[in-house]
């Protein structure tokens, strides 16, 4: 068993907080780990991307191949597609809707999305969105991790854990918020999911998600919500 994760944005979007729960809950089964983190500027708002390869065998570098990586992990879509050629032909895209306006030429985000939605196994989310719908606007990169869940090997309770043991330091208040985080973005994720294997387009299937309350999302109705949208 092998992964292979790019996890890409920028400075203060907490991309490496995400490299560190994934990489927790790997050494907590016993696996191999390595990582790599190239800064594109130093400053918050510069490029950021981390590499992250865990393993059940030895591994002997720490940067992924062009074509080898498992994920690519993104809270920002321009970032995302920056690494898509570090893809394999399976591998899966986890991309927030967000933009963060850094440089003068920034492309249409609409351009950017249709991009990303060409690629089979992709997930796109409002992250911040979400985040909010927690009670937090800092929270948008653990949604994004609950979502990458649904393409990772490692099962959502062990990162779910993890998460909770990275922000156990904080507090029980801090830890709750993440762990809701996380189920809202791995929920949004199944439902977006199920709206492309029903034959959706991708920007209904995220207009939808993006009307549903924090409720709907982290309860039983959110299904209810999936189940009659595809039945129309």
């Amino acid at each position: 068993m092998q992964e292979n994760i790019v996890l890409a944005g920028v400075g203060g979007q907490g991309i490496l907080t995400m490299a560190r729960a994934i990489g927790l809950a790997g050494l907590r089964r016993g696996w191999q780990l390595k990582q790599a983190e190239v800064h594109g500027m130093s400053q918050r708002g510069g490029a950021v991307q981390s590499h992250l390869r865990l393993a059940d065998h030895e591994l002997h570098s720490d940067l992924i191949p062009l074509g080898e990586a498992t994920m690519v992990l993104a809270v920002e879509p321009l970032e995302a597609l920056r690494y898509v050629q570090y893809l394999r032909a399976d591998g899966a895209l986890i991309a927030s809707t967000n933009p963060f306006v850094n440089i003068p030429d920034y492309p249409p985000l609409p351009e950017l999305l249709t991009r990303i939605a060409q690629l089979p196994r992709h997930i796109l989310l409002d992250a911040e969105r979400c985040s909010k719908l927690v009670g937090s606007g800092r929270a948008a990169n653990i949604v994004l991790l609950g979502a990458a869940s649904l393409f990772l090997t490692i099962e959502a309770t062990e990162l779910e854990a993890a998460v909770g043991e990275l922000f156990a330091a904080k507090g029980p208040k801090v830890v709750e918020l993440n762990r809701t985080a996380f189920g809202l973005g791995r929920r949004a994720g199944q439902l977006y999911r199920q709206g492309l294997e029903r034959g959706e387009p991708w920007s209904a299937v995220l207009e939808r998600i993006n009307g549903l309350s924090r409720e709907q999302l982290l309860g039983s109705e959110a299904a209810a919500t999936a189940d009659a949208a595809g039945e129309k």
